[in-house]
């Protein structure tokens, strides 16, 4: 791990995308320098939304410099019907990351990055206790940052799935 890489860590979605950064210390303690969600109106036509979400990418890519990136793939039974805009979100991301910071990013499954921090199949609420407890953090919200704090986590400790 380089102590001078800055790690984006995305939880994709086309309603929600989660996005952290993360960063090595000298002395090799991880930092999270921020975290957040973007939102798209769900009222929107599928093009206009990945539009967005496209834009909003390409801010924090020029706002944080990140060099690496960590992006859950995402995982669908059958019966998921949100499975097409979700897909077309992980191409825009993949898409955003390639293009603005020549990026491509580590695609994890849930199941590993969750495993990462102790339990694969830990609910958001326990990841934000994890996360709060190995962060130093009062509390974390639960929602779609969260996991993409523990994505980036995973993917700066090293872990891959080796997902082409």
């Amino acid at each position: 791990m380089n102590s001078e890489d800055i790690w984006l860590g995305i939880d994709p979605g086309l309603a929600t995308v989660g996005w952290s950064i993360l960063t090595t210390d000298s002395d090799g303690t991880v930092r999270l320098i921020d975290y957040g969600i973007i939102e798209t109106d769900k009222t929107l036509p599928t093009p206009e939304r990945l539009a967005e979400l496209e834009q909003d990418l390409i801010v924090l890519i020029e706002e944080f410099e990140p060099t690496k990136a960590a992006l859950e793939m995402p995982f669908f039974n059958r019966q998921i019907k949100a499975a097409g805009g979700v897909l077309q979100a992980v191409g825009i991301i993949n898409l955003v990351c390639y293009r603005e910071a020549e990026i491509i990013p580590v695609l994890l499954h849930q199941s590993s990055w969750k495993a990462h921090l102790g339990d694969g199949r830990a609910s958001k609420a326990e990841v934000a206790e994890i996360l709060s407890t190995l962060f130093e953090l009062d509390e974390l919200p639960v929602d779609d940052s969260v996991d993409a704090i523990g994505i980036g986590y995973a993917g700066l400790c090293g872990l891959t799935n080796n997902i082409n």
